[in-house]
């Protein structure tokens, strides 16, 4: 009887540990050289249009120059790529419906014995998920070369945790730039 008690529970905390990850999709140009591509800059009015806070723009632009560095890629005024950005946000509703089980024979105090219905339990949650997309261009012939888009939930009060998701999200993202070889 005590497992079930607790599945409940283990099944919540499974639900909100999942729900905490980063999704990420990417794109790309099949007919792109990516071994071309050595230098970068940021695509200022591209970024501007980003309707996300000074802050958590420079915070994301950051965690870009460090993933695209650590690859290998050196900021330029004269690029060989720009990068933007730009963000939308979602409405995520969540339903969980727990019933456990359709019913059983059993005695039911001043009702007597007879059927009884199963135990349910609905939660509806709603929370806010965001998507960050990084595109990549050509900056010659200015056109998209690679798009990556990350969703989940960005929301914190805390600064540092903030940061570690933005950095995570980027992360996450740049970790399939530049797409392999076929």
């Amino acid at each position: 009887m005590k497992p079930l008690k607790v599945l409940p529970a283990l099944i919540l905390l499974l639900v909100l540990t999942s729900c905490s990850s980063v999704r990420v999709a990417t794109d790309y140009d099949r007919e792109a050289n990516f071994d071309n591509y050595k230098t970068f800059a940021f695509f200022k009015p591209g970024i501007d249009k980003a309707e996300i806070n000074d802050l958590d723009k420079r915070r994301i632009l950051r965690a870009i120059e460090a993933e695209l560095m650590a690859k290998g890629y050196t900021k330029s005024e004269n690029p060989d790529m720009l990068v933007s950005i730009f963000t939308k946000s979602n409405q995520r509703v969540d339903i969980y419906n727990n019933a456990w089980g359709n019913g059983a024979w059993g005695w039911g105090g001043y009702g007597g014995w007879g059927w009884r219905s199963g135990w349910n339990n609905n939660q509806v949650t709603t929370t806010t998920e965001g998507v960050l997309y990084i595109d990549l261009i050509d900056a010659q012939k200015k056109e998209l070369i690679w798009q990556g888009s990350g969703t989940g939930n960005l929301e914190t009060r805390n600064v540092e945790k903030k940061e570690v998701r933005v950095k995570e999200f980027v992360s996450q993202m740049l970790m399939q730039f530049p797409p392999e070889k076929k």
